[in-house]
């Protein structure tokens, strides 16, 4: 009889079976591990492309291919699960991004010209430039390596508790109300009944897949959890989810049908939300903790969701219940790539803080992650909100917050790389006749406004028009005010708080201050000279020596420290003073996600020895090679120090020693780093905790480890799916730490 242990490693083996089956069919990507499964062999879908340019925008047609695409999608039922669905496939890839679509659509002969001559765009396009045009702002946007938002997707988060309250059958309630109240918005209705009924017919395929192998199923324990799954999609699909079954399948076939449209990967307070079933079931005697436990894992395997565990309720009293340790315990049972966030807040379940960290040290693949809700919920406050509001407001993504169902916040969409910024002040300050560091930074501030105002512009623009080419269809179904005024959430969002972040802050604090240090303090090289070594990209290993050497921000109260304190107070005034349309604001922080190799190619040599097209810094994090040592108190106190205060994110991300015990020394010890770092202000922390030798083995040959995940950024990957030269970064900043 197959027990609950053996299931747990039966599909972590699939898990890892699919992730090398992935790789070979789409090759590398340095993304989420997402928790799809590989197409089928022969997958073709026949989508309608009738913009000028051959896309497809705005609400017919997003509804049409959409109801297409999941039509194509075939049933995921797999025995040793409790719950069913899978997604394999995103609608805006077939308009995107290369480095998004499908292997097949790479390949088609429309595409070759422009795969050969480098294109990343291909034959259709994400934005509806024909109708919506922003060619007044590319300029600046290339000028300043400029991540602009417009056409980002879905980087907000639903309020499951709408889906739970209603069900599926109740969103089609919902809309045959707004049908009769706003009849003018026919459009708005006709697509978002046909987005629901294509997630109905999604839900009979599982149904009658699950009947299917009914038929032939003999193993009783197998037998009966597969009745259980029936019957579990049969209440999702005729109404509201009843049980704790019930909404962890709700759960998955919603993110399931979100992911499939626009990439939605925000997910909830989970032991808030699903507390009630848990209890209700529990009491009645229809759910044990051992069920439980692996219904979670079940979730965490579809797809790894953001999901928060703890923090306070709304008068700041701890959350944490059973369900939060049993969160924990399913990560740890299924033991996978997971995006779990503990809330950390002054009245914190200690014992639970404990057990998170215990779990970091002993699975060892970087999750959970930590944030501090007191300094979140403090910084959101200074834009207006209330502390409730505030307290709603949670970590839902890979650097960012998001307040469930009410606001629109572009968030991790919209990046300005400060590097480049301080690249075309290098470049206007070799005509100054007299050159210095304040001049320096008078034209960093003057380029980084310039910056800003087209980051707000672009904003604007995105939030302006989006719903005429990407209405969020899906995630419309489980926010506040769209399904009773028939408007898409981007038009009808009670929240417009705009996530800007800043990337390459290291990379400036350290040329900054080893332009003080070396030239205008110790004299020992001139302007020219060093003019004349970013020119030729350090051709003189004198002057690489000299800028390379000087004092670098983390290493504890340099010069370098300073800079990074001040870059960050500029930074944040000039984000906070750009003007926006009333009830829009921008957000500063810092954060890069995964674009540092990206970033790092559009700019120069730069005074603290990067050379020309090397990665810049990641995050708010130091460079590499910062401190022989390691420091991760330096490191602390210096991300610590460069917050931006006002609800968005400024990560640590730091690697641990992996022979650090799993006991109780090795876990207060990293509980005392996470907690000292938060009094100190700091809002996120991401830790890894790595072999050496295993992380060097996987990278020399990716199939010899793969099951091993790493904390990326904000989110975790299976090493054998990030491309040689992101695995080659991540080592490099593994390597600093350990």
């Amino acid at each position: 009889m197959l027990t609950y242990e053996d299931r747990y490693h039966i599909l972590r083996e699939t898990k890892i079976a699919h992730t090398v089956a992935k790789r070979k069919q789409d090759g590398t990507r340095d993304l989420d591990d997402f928790g799809t499964v590989p197409l089928p062999e022969g997958h073709r879908v026949n989508l309608l492309y009738t913009a000028k340019n051959g896309s497809f925008y705005g609400l017919r047609d997003m509804s049409e291919n959409y109801s297409r695409l999941l039509d194509a999608h075939p049933a995921y039922v797999d025995p040793m699960e409790l719950l069913c669905g899978r997604w394999r496939d995103m609608l805006v890839n077939y308009r995107g991004d290369v480095h998004y679509m499908p292997a097949w659509r790479k390949n088609d002969p429309k595409n070759a010209a422009f795969l050969e001559s480098g294109a990343t765009a291909l034959w259709s396009y994400r934005w509806d430039e024909e109708r919506f045009p922003y060619d007044d702002l590319k300029p600046l946007q290339q000028k300043y390596n400029i991540s602009s938002g417009i056409d980002g997707d879905a980087h907000f988060a639903c309020d499951y508790r709408i889906g739970f309250e209603k069900g599926f059958p109740g969103f089609l309630d919902m809309i045959n109300k707004g049908r009769q109240t706003h009849p003018e918005k026919s459009k708005f209705w006709d697509a978002e009944e046909k987005v629901v009924l294509a997630i109905l017919r999604f839900i009979d395929r599982h149904i009658a897949e699950i009947e299917r192998l009914l038929a032939t199923e003999t193993r009783p324990e197998i037998k009966n959890s597969l009745q259980d799954m029936l019957t579990a999609c049969k209440n999702v699909r005729s109404g509201k989810p009843k049980t704790f079954h019930d909404a962890c399948q709700f759960t998955a076939f919603f993110n399931c049908a979100a992911r499939i449209y626009t990439r939605d990967g925000a997910g909830f307070q989970l032991d808030e939300l699903l507390y009630p079933y848990y209890k209700r079931d529990t009491e009645a005697g229809i759910l044990d903790d051992d069920r439980a436990r692996f219904l979670l894992a079940n979730l965490f395997l579809i797809d790894p969701h953001y999901y928060q565990i703890a923090g306070p309720d709304a008068e700041g009293n701890d959350t944490t219940n059973r369900l939060s340790y049993l969160a924990l315990e399913a990560a740890a049972a299924i033991n996978i790539s997971c995006n779990l966030t503990v809330r950390v807040h002054e009245k914190s379940d200690k014992e639970l803080l404990r057990f998170a960290v215990s779990c970091l040290l002993q699975y060892k693949n970087g999750w959970p992650r930590f944030c501090n809700d007191d300094a979140l919920v403090k910084g959101y406050m200074r834009c207006g909100a209330d502390r409730k509001t505030a307290r709603d407001r949670i970590a839902v993504g890979c650097n960012w917050m998001a307040v469930p169902g009410r606001e629109f916040p572009m968030n991790d969409t919209v990046k300005i790389n400060v590097a480049k910024v301080f690249e075309v002040a290098m470049e206007e300050l070799k005509g100054s006749p007299a050159p210095s560091v304040d001049a320096l930074f008078a034209l960093y501030e003057k380029h980084l406004a310039i910056a800003v105002d087209t980051v707000a512009r672009g904003v604007n623009h995105h939030i302006d028009h989006i719903a005429d080419v990407t209405p969020e269809l899906v995630m419309n179904l489980m926010m506040h005010h769209t399904m009773e005024e028939g408007e898409d959430i981007s038009r009808s969002a009670d929240l417009y708080t705009i996530g800007v972040d800043g990337a390459g802050l290291a990379v400036v604090a350290d040329s900054f201050g080893a332009l003080t240090t070396r030239v205008e303090e110790e004299g020992v090289l001139s302007w020219q000279e060093v003019f004349d070594a970013l020119e030729s990209n350090f051709a003189d290993p004198r002057v690489h020596a000299i800028l390379s050497s000087a004092p670098r921000y983390c290493q504890g109260n340099t010069v370098s420290d300073r800079w990074a304190v001040r870059l960050t107070e500029s930074w944040e005034r000039i984000v906070r003073a750009q003007k926006m349309p009333e009830g829009r604001q921008l957000l500063p922080g810092w954060f890069s996600w995964a674009r540092s190799i990206e970033y790092g190619a559009a700019v120069g040599a730069t005074p603290n020895g990067r050379r020309a097209h090397e990665p810049i810094s990641h995050g708010a994090n130091p460079c590499p090679h910062f401190r022989k040592d390691g420091a991760a108190t330096a490191q602390s106190n210096g991300i610590a120090s460069v917050q931006c205060h006002y609800g968005n994110t400024a990560p640590l991300q730091i690697e641990f020693d992996p022979h650090m015990a799993n006991d109780e020394t090795g876990v207060e010890t990293v509980l005392s780093f996470i907690l000292g770092h938060f009094r100190q202000g700091g809002t996120l922390i991401n830790i890894n905790i790595l072999d050496k030798d295993t992380l060097l083995e996987a990278h020399a040959d990716p199939a010899s480890h793969p099951d091993l995940v790493v904390r990326v950024t904000g989110f975790t990957a299976y090493f054998l799916s990030l491309s040689p030269e992101f695995r080659q970064l991540v080592v490099d900043r593994f390597l600093e730490g350990l």
